[in-house]
């Protein structure tokens, strides 16, 4: 494999009902911040969290990759792991990923966990009451969501070219660690990483930062 770039920026993309103030985020942030690199928050709730698109989130994280000639690492938890992969199958602009629990299929978890009756009134009404992590409060996603996941995010496993470094918790009741083990099955270019953790990866999040760091050294990273 050919040595990776020097000059590529970091992007974060956190996820569903997160912002750029999650825990994930802020460590990212710090171990960044000590070491004198550049790495920018994104916020995907867009256009708005009632309105949630990951079609729209997908187009935020490509414009703010900036011009032509641009490199970023995106480093993704959840949600935002999903739109990192969907963005690197599209951009050549993405070096490399970093990916926490990535929300493979999510409308098929959803689909499942809400079962018939419950997707019908999603439909019927518009919309589906949710917790807001970030406000901490119950908010409402509408069914919109729901058909752009479909459309944007179809059955077929993002097509990732670039160096993956991805990390899921074996006790994940959110998104089972199958998904991240058929993603990395028979991927050279992905190192799947298997942590005695849940979904937030919270216990973990030391490691992950380190090993992060370690995989991305050639980024101007270092984790020492």
């Amino acid at each position: 494999m050919p040595a990776p770039p020097t000059t590529a920026r970091v992007l974060y993309l956190h996820g569903f009902a997160s912002g750029p103030g999650s825990a994930k985020a802020k460590a990212f942030a710090q171990f960044a911040a000590a070491r004198g690199i550049p790495i920018e928050r994104l916020d995907l709730r867009r256009p708005n969290f009632e309105h949630l698109r990951l079609s729209a989130m997908i187009d935020h994280v490509r414009e703010r990759i900036g011009g032509a000639r641009e490199r970023v690492v995106l480093v993704g938890s959840s949600l935002g792991g999903l739109t990192a992969c969907r963005v690197a199958e599209r951009d050549p602009r993405v070096a490399a990923l970093v990916l926490m629990a990535p929300a493979f299929r999510l409308m098929d978890l959803w689909a499942s966990r809400l079962g018939p009756e419950g997707l019908a009134a999603w439909s019927a009404t518009g919309w589906l009451e949710v917790d807001d992590y970030q406000a901490r409060a119950k908010a409402r996603v509408d069914y919109g969501f729901f058909e752009d996941m479909t459309r944007a995010d179809p059955e077929e496993p993002p097509d990732v070219r670039v160096p993956v470094l991805l990390f899921h918790g074996v006790g994940d009741d959110v998104v089972p660690i199958a998904r991240a083990r058929d993603f990395a099955a028979g991927r050279r270019n992905v190192r799947l990483v298997e942590v005695d953790d849940g979904h937030e990866l919270v216990r973990s999040l030391p490691d992950i930062v380190a090993e992060s760091a370690r995989f991305l050294a050639g980024w101007g990273w270092d984790a020492a």
